[in-house]
This record gives structure tokens, C-alpha cells and sequence, in this order.
């Protein structure tokens, strides 16, 4: 009976999620603004692909990262938000391990993939600014697929290691996992092997994405910014300017709750309240998918024209290509 006992030790059969520590009584309140964004989020990134796939006037590069913006930001709160609702309104906390490692998956790859497509999206606009002339010329349909493609590519490949890793560990510390979804870090502190290998690949994968997309975002936005400035029209800087308003909200969208999760992970596990962190780390993958359709069809005349004109009746899309 022993070596049985310990097998069930090593690898449990499911774990419970806990949702919010310290805020049971609340998750119910909680559900409401969580459950809302999650709609508005499916309705709102269906919506930009129906756009995107159906008129002829958005079959352009910036639009189709911006395809892909949307369905990795489906994707990715799909994969934690309607369980999250379930453990809050029924209280259906059991998750399989094998399911558990999968929904770590998907968050984490589409989390890796969010910020590879933002960056894909700032040379986009890099392109546009620096070399309005040969954009559809460097920007072809091939390139647009072969960067999406890498992209997926690379969070997949960087994150299936984690996971591996992550299966490989001994469970012995119980199986409540203090968090509505299974994240990486949650799971493995329930391990009572040596994490370390965890916490050092998880900073390299952050690293890897995180750190390079941010460079290279930082670089194209520096060199559209000495472009803008040495315009000699005002109204031609502001147009440039306005092109990149609504990829600038989206990076601040995701990046900003990134980081806090982040850092907190890693530095402030004494000085935050647990529960504050698990609340930003949903809003982490709420708000990008939110708030991104929001910001691009205020933002982006192409997409409001196209509303505009579903709303009103008209079917003639291929007579207002741009």
C-alpha cells in the first residue's frame, strides 16, 4: 500500500481552486464586473474578425495583426475567465491535473503571443511611417503569415518546456491552489521538489518574450518618433501620430497589468495581499481583450466606417476599399 500511497502523493488526480483568498464572501459582486468584460470582450473581438474577414476595405496588413490580436486576446480569456465564473457563481473548484497543465497552456502561450503580436503590430507601424512607399511592397500577405506564424512558433515552443517541467514535479503539499486559474507559479508551489528549475526558466521565457518584444517596440517607436518629428507639416505629424494611438493603448492595456504580475511573482510576495495580486492578474487577461475593440473602432476611421455602414443597411463593401 505504500508505494501506491506515494504515486497519489506525487501526481494528484485534480486540484482545487480556490478563487480569491480573503474574498469568498465577495466573489459573487466580483463575478459581475468580470463576467461583463468577458462579454464584451467575445462580442467585441468576433466582431473585429466578422469586420476584417468580410470587407474589402480592411483586407490590409494592419488589419490582419490586428485579426490576429484578436483572436489570440479570445483565446487567451477564454482559457481562464469561464471557469473563473463557474468557481465563483457554483462553486465548481475542481480542475484534473491534465486539464490543469492544459489551461496553463493556453494562457501562458497566448500571453507570450498577445506580446509578440504587439510587437509585430509596432513594426507594422514602423513600416507605414518610415516607408509609406514600399509598405505593401515589404508588407506582403507571405511576410504577414510567416510572422504570425512565428510568432505562435516561438511562445509554443518556449512554453511547452514549462509545462513539462511543471507535470515532472512530486505533489505532496495538499492540492488547493490559491488562485481561479492554474497559473505556472501557483501549481508549482504546491511541489515539494526543488522549483528552482521552474522559477529560472519562467524569468528566461519572460525574458525571451517579454523583454525582446519590449525592445523592439521601444526601437520602431523611436524611430517613427524621429520620422514624425522631422515632418515639416503639422497636420502630417499629427495624422502620423494618430495612426499609432490605438496600438499605444493596447500596449499600455496589456503591458501595465504584466508587469505588476510580474514583479509581484518575484519581489512582492510579503507586501501584497495575495488577493490583489490574483484580481490584477484576471484583469491581466480581461482588460486586453476588453478594451482593445473598444480602442481601435473608436480610433481607426477605417473600422468605424464599416460599422457605420453595417449598422445602416449598406452590403456595398468593395465600393469603399481604401
Amino acid at each position: 500500500m505504500t508505494p501506491l500511497l506515494n504515486q497519489t502523493e506525487v501526481t494528484p488526480v485534480s486540484f482545487i481552486l480556490n478563487g480569491i483568498p480573503g474574498l469568498e464572501d465577495m466573489q459573487g459582486w466580483i463575478s459581475f464586473p468580470f463576467c461583463s468584460m468577458y462579454v464584451v470582450a467575445v462580442v467585441g473581438n468576433c466582431g473585429l474578425l466578422y469586420l476584417i474577414c468580410y470587407e474589402d476595405s480592411l483586407h490590409r496588413s494592419m488589419y490582419y495583426f490586428l485579426a490576429m490580436l484578436s483572436l489570440t486576446d479570445l483565446v487567451m480569456c477564454t482559457a481562464a475567465i469561464p471557469k473563473t465564473l463557474c468557481i465563483f457563481w457554483f462553486h465548481l473548484k475542481d480542475i484534473g491535473f491534465d486539464e490543469c497543465l492544459v489551461q496553463m497552456f493556453f494562457i501562458h502561450t497566448f500571453t507570450g503571443m498577445e506580446s509578440g503580436v504587439l510587437m509585430l503590430m509596432a513594426l507594422d507601424r514602423y513600416v507605414a511611417i518610415c516607408y509609406p512607399l514600399r509598405y505593401s511592397a515589404i508588407l506582403t500577405n507571405a511576410v504577414i503569415a510567416k510572422a504570425g506564424l512565428a510568432t505562435f512558433l516561438r511562445a509554443v515552443l518556449l512554453i511547452i518546456p514549462l509545462i513539462f517541467i511543471t507535470k515532472e514535479l512530486p505533489y505532496c503539499r495538499g492540492t488547493m491552489i490559491h488562485h481561479t486559474y492554474c497559473d505556472q507559479l501557483s501549481v508549482a508551489k504546491l511541489s515539494c521538489g526543488n522549483i528552482k528549475v521552474n522559477i529560472i526558466y519562467g524569468l528566461m521565457v519572460a525574458l525571451l518574450i517579454g523583454g525582446f518584444d519590449i525592445l523592439c517596440i521601444t526601437v520602431s517607436y523611436t524611430m517613427i518618433l524621429r520620422a514624425v518629428v522631422s515632418l515639416s507639416s503639422a497636420d502630417a505629424r499629427q495624422k502620423a501620430f494618430s495612426t499609432c494611438t490605438a496600438h499605444i493603448c493596447a500596449i499600455v492595456f496589456s503591458y501595465s497589468p504584466a508587469f505588476f504580475c510580474f514583479f509581484f511573482n518575484r519581489f512582492g510576495g510579503h507586501t501584497i495581499p495575495p488577493s490583489c495580486h490574483i484580481i490584477v492578474a484576471n484583469i491581466y487577461l480581461l482588460l486586453p481583450p476588453t478594451m482593445n475593440p473598444i480602442v481601435y473602432g473608436v480610433k481607426t476611421k477605417q473600422i468605424r466606417d464599416c460599422v457605420i455602414r453595417i449598422l445602416s443597411g449598406s452590403r456595398d463593401t468593395k465600393s469603399h476599399s481604401v
